[in-house]
């Protein structure tokens, strides 16, 4: 622990002071990265949820160190790192291609909770370091994403009724300069039959009109795609 903060530690008016505008500044921050990349949930989104932090933190000890009261410091804290899940839930999109989109902003949103919890508990070397330490995974990892995501897989799960449509998917995957690692056949309860072929095209998961393409194939009862990582 660095001395240096040893002071504004408290629950005086300088201290609380202080632990709102730095909750607010590493909120900012976060949020700062999110608005440059045009994404979901900017500056004052972030900024609310970790100045919220904060003032839960402060008002958990407050009740418990200034009026005296039998209360859980953390229970309040513990509520709303809860709560956080709801919030960031709104940020997670399925795109039509069934890839899955926001889980990046809605973590960032509950890293930023935590991070006011943080600093409003008196712990800014914590608050401080995630903030830097995830603007850092934000930004140099997120430039490491094309060779990330050549190791993307697709899967797709096709019910057909008969071997030559099964033979068509094979093809047509093939024409679409898809690559097929694996295929793998099984029964369903009701006896239909089920293709199972983990694809990969550049590290990307094949176009809705592929996916189109592939579900008009006479045969083809059904056809879903999601993607997955090695």
């Amino acid at each position: 622990m660095l001395s240096l903060f040893d002071p504004i530690r408290g629950l005086d008016y300088l201290s609380l002071l202080l632990k709102l505008v730095t909750a607010s500044l590493c909120g900012g921050a976060i949020g700062m990265e999110r608005l440059l990349k045009n994404l979901r949930a900017g500056i004052r989104t972030h900024i609310l949820v970790s100045l919220g932090g904060a003032v839960a933190a402060v008002t958990g000890h407050f009740l418990y160190l200034e009026l005296g009261l039998p209360a859980d410091v953390t229970r309040i804290s513990g509520q709303v790192i809860t709560g956080l899940g709801f919030i960031g839930a709104g940020t997670i999109l399925v795109t039509k291609d069934l890839s899955i989109k926001g889980l990046t902003t809605a973590a960032g949103i509950w890293v930023s909770g935590i991070v006011g919890i943080a600093v409003g508990s008196g712990f800014y070397e914590g608050g401080l370091l995630v903030t830097i330490l995830l603007l850092i995974t934000q930004t140099v990892i997120a430039r490491m994403d094309p060779a990330i995501r050549a190791g993307e897989k697709t899967v797709l799960s096709v019910q057909y009724s008969d071997h030559a449509a099964l033979e068509q998917i094979v093809k047509r995957c093939r024409e679409d300069r898809m690559a097929i690692r694996d295929v793998r056949v099984c029964r369903t309860p009701d006896l239909k039959t089920e293709l199972s072929a983990m694809i990969t095209l550049q590290g990307d998961a094949p176009t809705p009109e592929q996916i189109e393409r592939l579900r008009r194939l006479p045969g083809v009862a059904g056809l879903e795609c999601a993607k997955t990582h090695f």
